[in-house]
Parts: structure tokens; sequence; C-alpha cells
């Protein structure tokens, strides 16, 4: 892929052998259940109310506006770890920052589509990435194919992990976000409101990490560790995020990832001249207890935990090919860094 080619996502190779078989995803919210596993809890003390809050078929955008609304205070005095689907019931923490006056009681707000299951109040503003991670019921319907190639995948992911892939919701619909990520980077737009200069320089380096990482696939490096690979504190070997410095690879790791730096010139020169720092994320994405059961014949239940930033979805692409109805085609991704 080219530079000036960057109006839809590649097909980046599985790690596994495809089962061949397909399922419907989300058919109901309750079919996409997401609890955040939260860093800390709120001590009871503090300028800042914490509040535990299940949405149902509403954005983490629009809860915390609703929020702001009933605090009676601007939108950036609510924080939260990380954005969750709409379509789905979701738990996660918010935090309001209000230091003075009576703390309402916000477990009393009515609204169709989230409640307040209880509040506290901490020290500390909830800001992205402040989560362990987040742990996932998943129900696919209507599933159809071989039952044995579809444990056969399930048992490889449980042992051994999935690609740690960004999610095509990171990329926005067709890609999008990467094209007008190029198109900034490479000044011929200017993107001036700084929410969705984030939201581009995001998708270029998650892009570019992705290639990386197929690269090493199609490569027959799935599982392998090659010399001069970089390795994270559980020991696994890691792919970059784009930014300034130097590649800390080395050897064979480092010269893969050059490579792929050297395709896409643009967006990585691009990147280091946006104040991006060089970073790293791993490479495998490893659920914690993971089970599954078949309640009915063409029903499979999943349930598992990801560390924050893993994709659901990278899990499931590797069991099978999973399709939603057209109403999640603007959805928040399941975690974000």
């Amino acid at each position: 892929m080219t530079d000036a080619q960057y109006t839809t996502l590649p097909q980046w190779p599985n790690a596994y052998p495809a089962s061949g078989a397909s399922a419907t995803l989300k058919s109901l919210n309750e079919d996409f259940i997401v609890t955040e596993l939260p860093l800390q809890l709120p001590s009871g003390a503090g300028e800042h109310i914490w509040l535990d809050i299940e949405k149902n078929g509403a954005n983490t955008a629009f809860v915390a506006q609703q929020l702001a609304a009933a605090a009676g205070v601007k939108e950036w005095d609510v924080g939260y770890a990380g954005l969750k689907d709409r379509y789905a019931i979701t738990r996660q923490w918010f935090s309001i920052y209000l230091p003075k006056g009576e703390t309402p009681d916000l477990t009393q707000l009515q609204h169709p589509e989230f409640k307040v299951l209880s509040q506290s109040r901490h020290v500390k503003k909830l800001r992205p990435g402040d989560l362990q991670g987040n742990r996932f019921r998943i129900v696919l319907r209507d599933v159809i194919g071989d039952r044995d190639a579809i444990e056969t995948n399930l048992q490889a992911v449980a042992s051994h992990g999935a690609p740690n892939y960004f999610g095509a919701q990171r990329f926005g619909h067709d890609g999008g976000n990467v094209t007008q990520g190029l198109a900034m980077l490479a000044r011929e737009i200017r993107v001036r409101n700084p929410k969705k200069k984030g939201i581009y320089l995001s998708a270029v380096r998650s892009f570019v990490f992705n290639e990386v990482l197929a690269l090493r696939i199609q490569q027959g490096l799935w599982g392998k560790t090659l010399p001069g690979d970089v390795m994270d504190e559980a020991g696994q070997p890691t792919g970059p995020l784009w930014g300034r410095g130097r590649v800390i690879t080395t050897d064979q790791a480092q010269a893969l990832e050059n490579g792929v730096a050297e395709r896409h010139a643009t967006l990585c020169d691009g990147m280091e001249h946006a104040g991006l720092d060089q970073a790293r994320r791993a490479l495998v994405a490893r659920p914690v207890d993971m089970s599954w059961e078949w309640p009915q014949a063409h029903q499979l239940v999943l349930s598992f935990s990801l560390p924050a930033g893993n994709y659901a979805t990278s899990i499931l692409n590797e069991i099978l090919r999973a399709t939603e109805a057209d109403r999640h085609t603007e959805n928040e991704s399941e975690a974000v860094e």
C-alpha cells in the first residue's frame, strides 16, 4: 500500500486458519455486556464525585453530557476512563469535578438509557486510560459452520492469544480517519479541532501498528520472537506506536519495522513532526479467564477479560466471522488507550 491508497482498510491476516463459520453479533444490546475493571475505587473524600453507571443504548460522550447538565458543570469537568459501545449494556465509572457546595444525589437521576448505581467522592478526575481493562460477555447468534473448527480456534485463542490489532472502530467508517489523517499530515487540509486532530493521529498511529503486526503474521512469525524485539513486562514482543525518537528495536525486528515505516513514509514522518513520542504495544492480546458455552445449537456465549486498549473484536475475528446490523457502523470502540 502506498501513501496515495488509504481509501479502504486492508484485510489484515489472521493468526489461525479460518474456521469458515459465521454469526450475528449484537442482535440485542444485552448480547454485548462490558464491565469496566477500574484501577482504583473512590476513597470517599475529595473534590470529585465518582459515579458507577450502567448504560443501555447510549454512547459514553452522550452520558457525559447528561451528567454535566444534571450537575450544572461544563462537559470538560466530567471524566471517564474509556469509551464503551453504544449498542451494548456497559458498566463504567464517570467523575464530576464538584469541589464546593452541596453534593447532588445523582443516583436519583432518571434516564431511559442509563442509571447511576452508586456515587462517592474521590481526590482525582478520571482520565482516558485510567482502567485495568474490561470484562466482556458476548452472545453470538445464528452461528453457522463447523462446530469443531470453531472449538479449535477457541482453544487456540484461549491458550495462545490473538493478534492485538486495533479494531476497525478506531479507523472510522471505511477507514476514513486514516484518509483524513494522511491529508492532515501531508498538509492538504488544516484541522483546527483538537479532538478531531487527536482522532486522526490515533487512527494513523494504529494503522501503522497493524501493518507491522500483519507483516509479522504474513512472514510466519506469529507466536515467535525476532532478534532485536523489545519485550513487555510479561516477556512478550511489542510493536511500534510511531512518533519522535529512534526505533528502540534492533536487528531483524528493527529492519521489519523500518520497512513498514518506509512504505508509509508520509504517515510516519508526519507523526514524528506532530509531537507524538515513540511508544510500544503488545503484539498479542491475551484474554483472561476465557470461557464459552453453547446454550443452543446455533448460539455461542463467550466470556473473557482484556487489558485496557485491547479490542474484543480482535478475539472474535480469530474464531469466526461476526457481522452486525447497519445500526452499528458508527459504534464507539470497546476500549481506548
